[in-house]
């Protein structure tokens, strides 16, 4: 439920950002996944820009990102809420990613009861580790 972080006034997270190696490319992938442009900035490698998820939510991209490899440091991955894992991945894949682990349910043992979704893993353009995350499985 939105909005109702009483210390923060609303809450909720408003984006993510990273910093892509190959801007265009990274674009271009979040894109094919249906993520839509709002607001950009910046030229060469100040470039960035504001990508809506779908749901208000955002990926802000940055220009100007090393090719060296990254330590995973405290972001272990980001997941995507989807209502299909499998077609989210089929997306990701025909968008160039990297998929890691194939779309499968698991039950993720909880309290009260168990919570049942379907997850699958890919990497993006810049090596990022990517979630795609559907639960209330019928």
């Amino acid at each position: 439920m939105a909005g109702t972080n009483a210390v923060l006034g609303g809450g909720g997270f408003h984006h993510v950002a990273m910093k892509a190696k190959d801007f265009d490319a990274a674009v271009k992938f979040y894109k094919a996944l249906g993520f839509t442009e709002r607001i950009s900035w910046g030229q060469g490698d100040n470039r960035a820009v504001m990508l809506d998820a779908g749901d208000g939510n955002y990926l802000e991209i940055f220009a100007g990102g090393s090719a060296d490899p990254k330590p995973e440091g405290t972001v272990v991955h980001f997941a995507l809420r989807t209502g299909n894992c499998d077609a989210a991945i089929a997306a990701a894949r025909a968008a160039g990613a990297q998929v890691t682990m194939e779309p499968k349910n698991v039950d993720i043992p909880s309290q009260p009861h168990k919570t049942p979704v379907r997850i699958a893993f890919c990497r993006g353009p810049g090596g990022e580790v990517i979630e795609f995350f559907q639960n209330e499985l019928t």
